[in-house]
């Protein structure tokens, strides 16, 4: 049985983290396991946390924290010959998690990587538990993937931009396509983009919904317009997406968003400060797919926040 090594990004993940450490190393698994830890910036006592759980503890500046390059770090200090990646609230589910996330790896040596499946937090929000459905990695059903240049290439942005799915909550991936296929230092979609590549270069990638993680958020409205921004921008760097093309296109995706957000909240009985919320989210989601996409297209990296 190969080694595996687990790349753990942090920055102040508190009593949740603990949870992920602990289900780490409670995996029934036949190989080695180590778990690398990498701090941008921690008050919390996490890096005491990692400094008793963890084999490695790497700390790098906040203020130079890359979605890709931090990866990147953390895999290079690591020894495995398969390295998971994992964020800190993303909690193991039961003690096969591990045996079942690196299994399509040892079983087809032509895959780079595998991704696990994805539930709700306990605690989590009808409205979370909804969009989190929708994605591909909540799903029951497992899938392989290959596609050429050309045949990525020849397909449409939306078909481009399924056939690369590949997520970084939770994913497996070979050090040896690693080694010559590193993650693009981006600040977002690092695990998309590392997807197209090795796609490209003539691997395929695995979703494994028997390896599950408990990860959700809550966040706020305008975090997640800057980060659907940002987020699209990357789309359509990639894939050529706009999933939101026009205005006309925006003021219908405001409506319908605002029509299903209410119809899954007034089912769950929130509370106002949930309905306030998601209102907020019906603007704040559209209008970042519009205007991350937009920009992009037009060759402005502008994005809310900018001065």
């Amino acid at each position: 049985m190969n080694a595996v090594s687990v790349v753990l990004p942090t920055r102040n993940g508190g009593t949740r983290l603990r949870s992920t450490l602990d289900a780490i190393r409670q995996q029934r698994f036949a190989g080695a396991v180590e778990i690398v830890g990498v701090d941008s910036g921690s008050s919390d006592g996490t890096l005491d946390l990692l400094r008793e759980r963890a084999d490695t503890v790497l700390r790098v500046d906040p203020r130079e924290f890359n979605h890709g390059a931090t990866r990147n770090l953390g895999i290079e200090r690591s020894r495995g010959a398969f390295v998971v990646m994992l964020v800190q609230d993303a909690v193991p589910v039961g003690d096969g998690w591990l045996e079942a996330l690196v299994a399509p790896l040892q079983q087809d040596a032509r895959l780079a990587g595998a991704f696990a499946r994805q539930v709700a937090a306990p605690g989590a929000s009808a409205l979370t538990r909804d969009y989190l459905s929708r994605w591909l990695a909540a799903g029951p059903e497992p899938r392989t993937v290959f596609a050429s240049r050309e045949a990525l290439e020849q397909s449409s942005p939306p078909e481009r931009f399924d056939r690369c799915i590949f997520d970084n909550v939770c994913s497996c991936i070979r050090r040896e396509v690693w080694q010559t296929i590193p993650f693009r230092a981006v600040a977002i979609a690092e695990d998309m983009a590392w997807g197209r590549d090795v796609l490209i270069a003539g691997y395929g990638l695995a979703y494994t919904p028997a390896a599950v993680v408990e990860h959700s958020h809550e966040r706020s409205a305008g975090y997640e317009l800057k980060r659907t921004w940002v987020l699209h921008q990357q789309l359509y760097h990639l894939f050529g997406l706009r999933t939101i093309p026009g205005v006309g296109d925006l003021f219908r995706a405001i409506a319908s968003s605002a029509r299903l957000h209410q119809r899954v909240l007034v089912g769950s009985s929130a509370g106002l400060g949930a309905q306030l919320r998601g209102a907020a989210l019906a603007l704040a989601w559209p209008l970042g797919q519009y205007g991350g996409g937009w920009t992009a297209a037009h060759g402005r990296e502008w994005r809310p926040g900018d001065a």
